[in-house]
Formats: C-alpha cells, structure tokens, sequence
C-alpha cells in the first residue's frame, strides 16, 4: 500500500487543498451567526466547529458514496480526471473567499468533476441518477431553506409574543450555542463528505483500494484538514453571512441555524449532496424576512446569489480545460 500510494499524492493533496478551502469557504457557515450574536467569541466557536464538523463526518457515508461513484463514472475516469476537477474547487473556491463572497463547495465539486470527465471520456461519462440528486439538493437548500427558516421564526414570534426582549434574547442566547452546535455537525454530515468521497475514488483509481469503501483514516484526514481550513480564516464569508446580510439576534440565529440543520440532515440521510451555504443562507434571508421585508439587505443577496449563478459554469469550465492541459503535458 504504501508503494501504491506515492505516485497518487501529488493528486491526493490537490483534494486536501480542496477540502481546506471547503472548511475556508463553507464552513463558517455553520458559526457565522453564533458570532455574529456575540453568543460565542469566534475562537471558541471554531473549536466547535472543528469537532462537531469532524463527528458529522464520522457519521455516515451516504454522501461520500454519491460524491464517489454516482456523479460520474469511476472506470471512464482516472487520477487526472480528478487533479483537475480539483483545480476548478480551489480556483474558484478561494477566490469567492477572498471576496467574502459564501458559495457552494458542493456544485463547484460536481460541476468541476463533469467538466473534467466530460474532457476525458464525452457525455456518457455523466451518472444521471446521481445529477437527480443534485438537482433535488437545490430544492432542498433553496426553498426548503427559506421557509424552514421563516416557518420556524414565525412559530417563535407567535409563542413567546408576550415574553419579554430582553428574556427572549436570555433563553436563545443559551439555545443558539445548541443549535450552533447542530448546525456543525450537519454540516460535516453532508459537505465534510464529499471530499472523502472524492479522495476514496482517487484511492481505487490508483489501485490502492481493491473496491469503493472508506477507510476511517480518510474520514478523518478528511475532516482534520476541513477543520484546519475553518480555523484558519473564513472571516469575510462570516461576516457577509452574519452581519451584512441581515440583522441577526440570538432567536434569529436559532431559528437560521435549526431550520437549516433540520433540512441538510434530512438529505444526508437520502445521500442527497446538499449546498449547507445555500441552505444556512436562504435560511439567513427567511429570518430577516419574518421582521419585515426590507430587513433584508437584498443587494448583498443579490451578489451571494450571483456567485451561486457562477459556480456551475465556472467550475465547470476550469475543470474541462484543466483537463485538457493535463492530457497535453501527461
């Protein structure tokens, strides 16, 4: 094993390059409005995150499998197929980060892996039963976020219209660490796998493993490096998500974090690729939208949504071409 595995290294930290930009971009997702509340300071939020993102990751394999072997076809592939698909995710992945702009590692990974596989094997190369679930986790993230989000503040403000602000914000700023909590490991239950996923088919593709099964020493470089990525910055994704997009309280970063937890769990479970920053995001812009409607600042929505628009084609692009390069030189 240890043989088989040096030629795929330079291949196998491209996807750990991948995974910290995962945990650069996406991640703070999970612990922006638990900062942004002031409910916990930013180091203590990120130690959460880093644990409770690396036992959702631990917690199933649902995802990783789908990620892995039913987007695109593993035998029409090969360890380049996937160094370049990893190109686009850091490419883009990192520049959306250092614009604090807060976009989907999810759809920048399927849509760099079809632009990469296209470039190798054509069209056959696409695993349409694997596209239906991506295009259900767009469901699932979009609306279902929003209106988890919105349905839940609602359900909030009609039961405690008599309590007292300054007790409400009391009982949530207590409640907000759970649901903080929550949100984390959701998060590592459906994004921390699909770079697992990804660095599981780059061990079958060089031979290193026999069939698709996940070792646990994947699972957890995996999140180890995820966790990293979150620790490391994230500042302007956290601020854009907790504090310019919306005003946010404690019993609004409840409601946000809970609504959307619920859903990314839901579609973990089914093996759904969900985007948790689409999710926490509209989410985020459901519970503004409870106060009143211009509570949300929709401009800043409006550019979230744009690089949403983006990452499809974008990562897509890179990918081929990244590919194409590849085939040239190697």
């Amino acid at each position: 094993m240890p043989d088989a595995i040096i030629p795929l290294l330079p291949v196998l930290f491209l996807i750990l390059i991948a995974e910290f930009v995962n945990g650069w971009n996406d991640a703070p997702n999970a612990i922006a409005t638990v900062v942004s509340t002031r409910v916990l300071s930013p180091f203590t939020a990120i130690i959460m995150a880093m644990v409770l993102n690396t036992a959702g990751a631990m917690s199933g394999t649902a995802v990783a499998i789908t990620i892995g072997k039913g987007i695109i076809r593993p035998e029409a592939i090969n360890t380049l197929t996937l160094a370049a698909a990893m190109v686009g995710v850091i490419l883009w992945g990192a520049t959306a980060t250092l614009y604090g702009l807060p976009i989907s590692l999810t759809h920048a990974l399927v849509s760099s892996l079809a632009g990469a596989g296209l470039a190798t094997a054509g069209p056959s190369v696409l695993l349409w039963s694997g596209w239906a679930k991506i295009l259900a986790g767009l469901g699932f993230s979009t609306f279902l976020g929003f209106f988890g989000g919105f349905s839940l503040m609602v359900l909030i403000y009609r039961s405690l219209w008599k309590v007292r602000p300054g007790m409400i914000r009391k009982i949530f700023g207590r409640l907000q660490i759970l649901s903080a909590a929550f949100m984390a490991f959701a998060h590592g239950s459906n994004d921390g796998q699909k770079f697992i996923g990804a660095f599981t088919l780059a061990l079958v593709l060089g031979g290193v493993l026999p069939v698709f099964h996940i070792p646990i020493w994947v699972i957890l470089v995996c999140a180890l490096v995820m966790g990293l990525g979150t620790a490391s910055g994230g500042w302007r994704v956290m601020k854009t998500m907790g504090m310019r997009l919306t005003k946010i309280e404690p019993v609004q970063g409840f409601s946000a974090e809970t609504g959307a937890a619920l859903m990314i769990t839901l579609a973990s479970h089914f093996g759904i690729p969900i985007s948790t920053t689409h999710t926490i995001s509209t989410a985020i812009m459901g519970v503004g939208a409870t106060r009143k409607f211009s509570a949300v600042r929709w401009g800043v929505g409006g550019e979230i949504v744009t690089a949403w628009i983006l990452t499809f084609p974008m990562c897509f692009l890179i990918g081929w071409a990244t590919c194409q390069i590849f085939k040239l030189l190697f």
